[in-house]
């Protein structure tokens, strides 16, 4: 029987259905009684097992990220198994540098699987074996129509304003016809009957009672590209997902609500292969801010854009839980994967779309920075640095003392390369800088501090020398405190004075510039301060 014959070494083996009856009374139980009651049930119990199956046709994108994430969740809640398929079907598009960074992607969001991956395009020949079966049953033939026929079809149906939809003219054909085809050297697809008489069924644990008639999905499916004579062309997604899955024994199938369509459609082949379907939930779509679905033409929609950005994977994880999921009391807002994955079901998965909320994410990425210690937000700002071209040549124990001054002020970590780049190389002051340092009395208080740095520097010295600097040149406090930030940072704004200060005098940076500071004036003469 295909579903044994094809299992995956290790596999949990799903009960074998037989084909539907056509009398409606196969006496079968219900989806909803096999799978989702069966994981309470002694007498009956399941194996969790649910699937990625992304396609390495571009970076890893947030809505399969987003799928990953709900699947693990549902994996790690149930003690199940959480695998991972590469449909690498579509040999065009395909490359293996999008597997690489799909990987990465997983990896970086903390979602790990269980055994090696499955490489869907190196098992066409158990798909192919799936349609040569389905062919024998009867509940699949050869359509020979060509293109152009096909598109007089359509040319029709748009004339008389109705659905598109194939009309199943070689549904069945006489062998004289099909002799005929042959010798005009007609190719074929492989399509599969498809009543349109017939309900389609099942219980989403999303979305709850789903009906489909068959007269919806467009006439008989195609699950084969066309090839020559009695050969079987290259497997479609319908039917070679159906099969994998069945391999894989696959109890929950998890993924958008973009799918439901596909899903009227593989229940059909389950059905046609005399395999028990998993169960199925459909997730809402992640929407822009105007509630469109999000695209490419929205910017960031890859997880490899958020890690260039500067988020972190702590942050991305938790906000991709809360797209479509409503956490239970007492989980809150911001947690880690294994908390979520401790309470996580689909009773509190949403049915509406979850609209894209950069301020929540911007808030969660702040609080995962803001609670890091300087040696690890160091090692996620060194390579940063380096990128940027900055100095990196200080002692670690000073870089990481730099990290925590900066931690409080970051949003992402990319805020993290503009804020240590005046500890990092030397900054050119900015126009309001160079104002402040032309008012009366700044010059001399600034001159007045170069001449008594305080050595060993401690805060409290500083602090007692900006006053006594001030006092002796006639200008208030904060004047002098400016001037400083001035010509230590570039800039009036900036972390802790006295943190900054002491930071750059231990790598001797402060005297030189106040130097460069006092030159760039316009007064006159030496400082004169008493």
């Amino acid at each position: 029987m295909l579903v044994r014959s094809q299992l995956i070494h290790g596999t949990v083996v799903q009960p074998v259905r037989a084909p539907p009856c056509h009398g409606g009374s196969c006496g079968f139980e219900s989806r909803r009684s096999r799978w989702l009651n069966g994981l309470n049930n002694p007498h009956y119990q399941v194996s969790v097992r649910v699937r990625i199956a992304p396609s390495p046709t571009g970076n890893l994108h947030m809505g399969t990220a987003r799928t990953a994430v709900f699947n693990w969740l549902f994996a790690r809640r149930h003690g199940g198994q959480f695998l991972l398929r590469i449909e690498d079907t579509d040999r065009e598009r395909s490359q293996q540098v999008f597997t690489d960074s799909i990987l990465a992607g997983l990896r970086w969001l903390g979602l790990d699987w269980d055994g090696e991956p499955v490489v869907q395009s190196q098992r066409t020949a158990n798909h192919k074996e799936a349609i040569a079966a389905l062919l024998a049953s009867g509940h699949a033939y050869r359509c020979y129509a060509t293109e152009a026929e096909l598109n007089a079809m359509r040319e029709a149906q748009q004339a008389a304003q109705e659905a598109p939809r194939y009309d199943n003219r070689h549904r069945n054909l006489s062998p004289q016809e099909i002799a005929t085809f042959h010798g005009q050297g007609r190719q074929a697809v492989v399509r599969f009957r498809i009543d349109d008489s017939q309900d389609i069924l099942w219980e989403d644990m999303v979305r709850g009672s789903m009906r489909w008639r068959g007269a919806d999905l467009g006439g008989d499916m195609v699950i084969a590209r066309r090839a020559p004579g009695d050969q079987i062309g290259d497997p479609l997604y319908n039917l070679a997902v159906v099969v994998d899955d069945i391999a894989m024994g696959i109890t929950h199938v998890i993924r958008g609500e973009d799918h439901i369509a596909n899903t009227a459609k593989q229940v059909l082949l389950y059905q046609a292969l005399g395999a028990m379907e998993p169960s199925f939930a459909h997730t809402p779509l992640i929407l822009n801010k105007e509630g469109r679905k999000l695209s490419k033409r929205d910017g960031v929609t890859s997880i490899a854009d958020f890690q260039a950005l500067g988020y972190t994977a702590a942050a991305v994880s938790n906000y991709m839980c809360l797209l479509g999921w409503s956490p239970p009391t007492g989980l809150g807002e911001r947690f880690d994967l294994p908390h979520a994955a401790a309470v996580f079901d689909f009773d509190r998965v949403n049915r509406a779309g979850a609209r894209f909320d950069w301020d929540k994410l911007n808030w969660l990425n702040s609080q995962v920075l803001h609670g890091m210690d300087g040696e690890t937000l160091r090692h996620e700002l060194l390579p940063r640095w380096q990128e940027a071209g900055l100095d990196t040549k200080q002692p670690q124990p000073w870089q990481e003392q730099l990290a925590a001054l900066l931690a409080p002020s970051l949003v992402v970590l990319q805020d993290g390369v503009e804020q240590a780049r005046p500890f990092l190389s030397t900054p050119e002051l900015d126009a309001e800088s160079r104002a402040h340092l032309q008012l009366k009395g700044c010059r001399a208080a600034l001159g007045y501090v170069l001449q008594h740095l305080p050595q060993p520097f401690a805060p409290a010295g500083a602090q007692e020398l900006l006053a006594k600097a001030a006092k002796a040149a006639g200008v208030k406090k904060g004047v002098v405190m400016k001037g400083v930030r001035a010509a230590l940072l570039g800039s009036l704004r900036g972390p802790d004075l006295l943190v900054s200060w002491e930071l750059l005098h231990g790598v001797g940076a402060d005297h030189p510039r106040l130097q460069a500071a006092l030159g760039l004036t316009s007064e006159s003469g030496p400082a004169e301060v008493h």
